[in-house]
């Protein structure tokens, strides 16, 4: 297996951008650190660091709501990765397909058009 210490130089967690690999629906943003991203590699399926449970927690074995890793891409700066992955179920704890559903801006406006 490749050496993953590069992508854990500046912190011991990392940010994964999770994405439906179908409809590219961004899922959601979780946090791995070296041996989260290890058994991600090794299973085929999402694992990450829970920040407030201060454990491992492997996306769906609870729920069934698993993610099936397609690819994993690393930035420019192998600081932030791109994983890929067919979702079974839903991947917010709300309930929700994906954990980004509270708009912000524009709040009641049609999106800004470039002219």
């Amino acid at each position: 297996m490749e050496d993953l210490s590069r992508f854990f130089v500046k912190s011991p967690l990392i940010p994964a951008i999770v994405v439906e690999d179908t409809n590219d629906t961004v899922l959601m943003l979780a946090y791995m650190n070296e041996e989260s991203l290890k058994k991600t590699l090794e299973t085929g399926y999402t694992w990450f660091w829970s920040r407030s449970r201060q454990e491992l927690w492997n996306k769906g074995a609870t729920s069934g709501h698993l993610q099936k890793v397609v690819s994993i891409t690393a930035d420019c700066d192998d600081d932030t990765l791109l994983v890929r992955v067919l979702q079974t179920g839903v991947a917010c704890h709300t309930g929700s397909y994906s954990c980004f559903f509270k708009p912000l801006y524009p709040q009641g406006k049609e999106k800004c058009t470039d002219e």
